[in-house]
């Protein structure tokens, strides 16, 4: 039995910033958790600053990090120049210069972009760009990554030698980045409403959800891995096959997620199609539930948010890339009135902070209603700790107690961004002022996988992503 003590100098317990916290843990759990310890007790690590339940990032798709900053302002892959051009992106021009590329102008052009960095993923790339993105996480003070893994097949949609070739490097490479992952296996089989998948989406698509349901039920759990499922939209799997992707995460009581009126496009073409908004069609097919997740949940009427609220549906949001995306801020507030708990994702990475995406939900709601205090700091971190991961399947994890898994993050509390304040303020402190920049240890399953700020098992994570991102390039 391996056997550990850490001690916090403050340590979020309970809803409440306590000093001084001794925890015993043994075999990855926290078997004694000692308040009221003033000396670090003899062998203890020591955690300096405020030390609150491992993070959970409830939304990632790993091969967005890529993205990051290309498509802004101009294109850093080649091949991405011409998605712009095929999207129709107007030119961005200052007086007397010349037209420049700009960014992609919605959502949709985005996807474009997008769909370039899919068609050059290998195993071997992605592995490589994961185990980046997720040992970034884990600088970040992420413990747990919920993967909406869509990426099945070679271009083409010709299956690799393993189907599950392309799951199984993101579960490896969370397992040499130190953090634990739910693979949330995805169904994608169409491009819109009655619409066969295009040559983009070809590699997403197993053709029907039994032969999804197949291929994945082969993928085994692991300790740091966990398998769920998702159903990537109302639009990507006909309405008929929506039972089965619920049918097969209910056998198995495994998370369900589903990428949900992320768009006021999806909504029109759901109506045309069905006569029904995509929450009410997925209710009418069995699909919302406890375990079921909503991920975005931003154009909602009332009977949706009362339909999610009352079935128990989680939702995540994902403030960052919703306001990177130009996708407009959900009804967060609302919908937790009803009864749906909510999580926090960081999506496409546009940043990883999951201090940034708590802080962004008030805030967002602040400029909504123009009002402030819709949800306290404990609140804002519950949803960034045991909610989050609750709605990944990790219900023992994601709080400081005995029993629990000894998954730790440390924020300091004398940097630039956090000196000042009361450490009794911690929580207001991490929420509303820290960023990833101030995680100062990471721990995961009672080991230090970032230490002072440093990553443990990858260490030049930087190196790492600049390598990845630029293997996609040649």
């Amino acid at each position: 039995m391996t056997k550990r003590t850490y001690w916090a100098e403050y340590a979020w317990l309970d809803g409440n910033v306590e000093p001084d916290v001794a925890l015993d843990i043994a075999d990855g759990r926290i078997t004694v958790v000692h308040k009221e310890t003033p000396v670090p007790p003899p062998g203890a690590e020591v955690l300096r600053g405020l030390t609150i339940p491992g993070l959970a990032n409830s939304h990632s798709h790993a091969f967005h990090r890529a993205l990051r900053g290309t498509v802004q302002a101009g294109s850093g892959l080649p091949g991405l120049a011409n998605a712009h051009r095929h999207a129709g992106t107007p030119p961005l021009r200052r007086r007397g210069e010349r037209a420049a590329e700009q960014a992609p102008e919605s959502f949709w052009a985005w996807r474009d972009v997008m769909y370039a960095v899919a068609d050059r993923l290998t195993p071997e790339s992605y592995f490589s760009l994961a185990r980046a993105t997720y040992a970034e996480m884990a600088l970040a003070g992420i413990t747990t990554v919920g993967e909406f893994h869509y990426v099945h097949h070679a271009p083409g949609g010709t299956p690799y030698a393993d189907p599950n070739a392309m799951g199984e490097a993101l579960i490896e490479a969370a397992a040499e980045a130190g953090v634990r992952i739910t693979l949330l296996d995805t169904a994608y089989l169409s491009s819109g409403f009655g619409q066969p998948p295009t040559t983009h989406q070809l590699r997403f698509s197993d053709g029907d959800a039994d032969a999804w349901a197949q291929r994945c039920s082969v993928l085994k759990e692991r300790d740091h891995a966990r398998i769920g499922a998702a159903v990537h939209s109302v639009r990507a799997v006909p309405a008929e096959q929506l039972a089965t992707v619920a049918r097969w995460a209910e056998e198995r009581r495994a998370p369900l997620h589903v990428h949900l009126s992320e768009q006021t496009a999806e909504n029109d073409a759901c109506r045309e199609a069905h006569g029904c908004t995509p929450t009410q069609l997925l209710a009418l097919h069995g699909v919302l539930g406890p375990r079921t997740t909503g991920v975005h949940n931003t154009h909602l009427t009332a009977e949706d948010i009362a339909l999610i609220g009352g079935s128990g549906t989680g939702t995540c949001m994902c403030p960052t890339t919703e306001r990177d995306l130009a996708d407009g801020i959900g009804p967060a507030a609302a919908l937790q009135n009803e009864g749906s708990p909510l999580s926090l994702g960081s999506d496409s990475h546009a940043v990883i902070d999951l201090l940034e995406e708590a802080r962004a939900l008030e805030l967002n709601e602040r400029l909504r209603t123009r009002t402030r205090g819709h949800w306290t700091a404990a609140a804002l971190l519950r949803a960034a700790t045991a909610d989050g991961h609750a709605a990944l399947g990790w219900d023992d994890t994601g709080r400081i107690e005995a029993g629990a898994r000894a998954d730790l993050t440390t924020i300091a509390l004398d940097s630039v961004r956090t000196a000042g304040p009361l450490p009794g303020l911690g929580a207001e402190t991490a929420v509303f002022a820290a960023t990833a920049a101030d995680v100062r240890h990471t721990v995961v399953a009672g080991r230090h996988v970032v230490r002072d700020g440093a990553h443990t098992l990858v260490p030049d994570v930087p190196g790492a992503l600049a390598q990845a991102v630029e293997a996609l390039r040649a």
